[in-house]
């Protein structure tokens, strides 16, 4: 059972979840423990997910690995340093693919009102799901054992009346936790919390706040709403709104992909065009595999080229016809690059996108006369099956196998 699993209502008795129909749920460390799925021996270690290359960046860690420091996105040579004794493991992007669409079947299965934030995390709106599967707090307990059952992983779960306090109760009781907060209790659970934990508090806000005397939520609470309009604009309003646990959003069971995207930051800067353009070639590949599985198609095809010096360009071409073919999507990368004049330039990061998607079913082809279709788009569908029997590295472009490494998604 979880080590925390409701805040305790008035007169000892649990909290009341009546008035709580948002639950948030995101999984503990979820690609290091997708890992130890298959490690068992590693349970209980410092473990981090990530590329050991000079330029590679922590993916994930094991709460273990996190008393000492590392957390996600921290460059490698650091992590190592705060934790020379974590085992690192390479990343296994499909592996997560798989599992995380696992997870998201079991939220299905309860409600339609289902709002992905990534690939480890969701919202979802229970309201409907009461009568046949009972309160919010029980549903959130039924979905914890489900996915610890089916693939031996935990989850945080945070359950409230808004997605804002849902959230940030999942962050409290994490990991293998559960928390409610009762819809008349928001002000006492928001109130002592750091004021960084609001949405919208990064950094420089954070300092500008601290100037202010500015430290909880509480103390938040009690500025002036036409201080913090003063301060720090419309976002100051909505601040203060935050601050009394107040946010009208709904769940929003399905927002369409704007873009989807790879990019690679290289171990060494790279002027070589040969080695870059094999680069685009391994993002396309992977970009469009994104595509069909998302049953979309996409227009824009976009570069991201960073130069040593941490210049950053971008460059984009809107095709004549839309597309979910690596092929088409890399000869299009290929041309962008060599348009932008840096073939002969160092570079320490490349990444491709794929912009004004649409559903597949509703995009048609059209062929010139005496046009054939190539067969590309059938024989990276046959790729896809492939891959997802055997693996990542079941099946690849020729030219791709000499260098094999795997990407951070974005």
């Amino acid at each position: 059972m979880s080590r925390k699993q409701m805040l305790p209502g008035g007169g000892g008795g649990l909290a009341d979840d009546s008035g709580c129909p948002i639950l948030h749920v995101d999984m503990d460390a979820f690609f290091a423990s997708v890992e130890l799925i298959d490690r068992p021996e590693l349970v209980g270690l410092p473990v981090i997910i990530g590329h050991t290359g000079g330029r590679g960046v922590v993916l994930s860690a094991t709460y273990e690995a996190r008393r000492f420091g590392v957390h996600s996105a921290m460059p490698m040579t650091r992590a190592r340093r705060l934790c020379p004794q974590a085992v690192v493991i390479p990343p296994s992007h499909g592996k997560y693919g798989r599992i995380s669409r696992g997870v998201m079947e079991i939220f299905h299965a309860v409600t339609p009102d289902v709002e992905p934030l990534s690939v480890d995390e969701a919202f979802l709106d229970v309201s409907g799901a009461r009568r046949r599967l009972g309160s919010p707090a029980a549903i959130a307990m039924m979905i914890r054992a489900q996915v610890a059952e089916r693939f031996g992983i935990t989850c945080s779960v945070g359950v409230a009346s808004t997605k804002f306090v849902a959230k940030l109760a999942s962050r409290e009781c994490k990991p293998d936790g559960l928390l409610v907060v009762a819809a008349d209790r928001v002000v006492e659970f928001l109130h002592p919390l750091p004021v960084a934990a609001l949405w919208g508090v990064g950094e420089r806000t954070e300092q500008a706040l601290t100037r202010l005397g500015i430290r909880t939520v509480g103390d938040l609470a009690q500025v002036p709403v036409a201080t913090l309009r003063r301060e720090f604009g419309v976002a100051g309003a909505q601040l203060a709104a935050l601050a009394w646990g107040r946010d009208e959003r709904r769940v929003t069971s399905h927002t369409p992909d704007k873009s989807i995207g790879n990019e690679e930051t290289f171990d060494h800067d790279v002027d070589d065009p040969e080695t870059i353009e094999r680069e685009l070639l391994r993002l396309s590949e992977r970009v469009a595999a994104r595509l069909r599985a998302g049953a979309l198609v996409g227009r824009t095809v976009s570069v991201k080229l960073r130069r040593a010096d941490f210049t950053t360009l971008t460059r984009s071409r809107t095709l004549r016809e839309p597309t979910d073919v690596a092929k088409e999507i890399h000869a299009t990368a290929c041309e962008l690059y060599r348009a932008a004049g840096l073939e002969r330039v160092r570079l320490r990061l490349v990444g491709v996108r794929m912009e004004n998607l649409r559903p597949a079913g509703t995009a048609t082809r059209q062929l010139g006369l005496g046009d054939r279709e190539t067969g590309w788009r059938e024989a990276e569908q046959a790729m896809d099956k492939a891959i997802q029997r055997f693996g990542p590295d079941a099946v690849r472009p020729a030219s791709l196998v000499r260098r094999p490494f795997d990407g951070m998604d974005l």
